[in-house]
């Protein structure tokens, strides 16, 4: 245990000691929390009202709560998976620059060596992505809070759950990369694509039918709906409590992906953290799997 918290702590210097690993992990949900409430605030805010009924008049604060309570849900999603993969490229960078050999000809074990860059990750990973949702408490603050301690709680709960997630998944793509172009590629492709599958840029209810299908055994879908729901959960209890209709109000919660549907049925809260840790257990094992194989070899 010892040596497990030395590697550990070896992987963790050297990650914030790599200026341009650090800064890079540390400003991009920063950046899109930027770039959201600059540009994409206005497109939610007038697709909303214009989802609303003929004269049917809402406070203007309700309604930016519910746009920024979108807008942050999207970013925690994204986040918590690109910042892993950017948290876990010391693990190719050992290999590329040749460090990973000097590991080998010690008594360490590669076991330790594997959880090592794992349990680093997720603390780096953690720390980012912490700090970023206590920005966007501190948006919703200003824009229209109406979330409850119980609320936050689990959002900080669902945060820590998604960055494992994303811990496991980069940690199993990233042992199969060993030069520094392949985690270029990777990570852009993460960055451009997994918003989109996951519903954080557009809602999934906006999809085809047969693209909802698929995008329903994804993992990182059920994710980004959990930080939904307890992000959005007391602004839909004050638009009920306002008045709006119950017709109304379930197609606002259908139409940004409150509620969800696998194959027409209704997801509920406890099955989405059911998949998502399932998801994390499965991915860690399959790493700790690719290690044993490959000591094997």
């Amino acid at each position: 245990m010892r040596i497990l918290f030395s590697v550990i702590r070896r992987d963790l210097k050297l990650f914030f000691k790599d200026k341009g690993m650090f800064v890079s992990a540390l400003i991009t949900p920063l950046i899109l929390l930027v770039l959201y409430a600059t540009f994409l605030a206005n497109v939610y805010k007038d697709s909303f009202v214009s989802a609303l009924p003929p004269g049917f008049s809402i406070d203007e604060k309700l309604i930016d709560g519910t746009v920024f309570s979108q807008l942050v849900s999207a970013l925690l999603a994204v986040s918590c998976i690109t910042v892993s993969f950017c948290a876990n490229l010391l693990m190719i960078q050992d290999k590329a620059n040749g460090s990973i050999r000097d590991f080998t000809v010690t008594p360490v074990k590669r076991s330790v060596i594997a959880a090592g860059y794992y349990f680093s990750s997720a603390a780096s990973t953690l720390i980012i992505t912490l700090t970023a949702l206590f920005a966007c408490l501190i948006l919703l603050g200003f824009k229209g809070w109406y979330m409850t301690a119980a609320d936050v709680i689990l959002v900080m709960t669902d945060v820590i759950l998604l960055t494992l997630f994303g811990t496991a998944l980069s940690s199993c793509i990233n042992f199969f990369l060993s030069t520094n172009g392949q985690a270029s590629a990777v990570g852009t492709i993460v960055s451009a694509g997994y918003g989109f599958i996951c519903g954080a840029y557009m809602p999934i209810s906006t999809f085809s039918a047969g693209l909802r299908k698929i995008l329903m055994f994804l993992p990182g879908t059920y994710g980004t709906c959990l930080i939904k729901n307890h992000m959005m959960r007391g602004v839909f209890n004050e638009m009920g409590n306002s008045g709006f209709p119950d017709e109304v109000l379930k197609g606002i919660e259908d139409s940004v992906d409150f509620n969800i549907y696998f194959f027409d049925n209704a997801v509920s809260v406890p099955v989405m953290f059911a998949v998502l840790s399932g998801s994390v257990i499965l991915f860690t094992g399959a790493f700790v799997a690719f290690n044993v194989m490959k000591k094997y070899r």
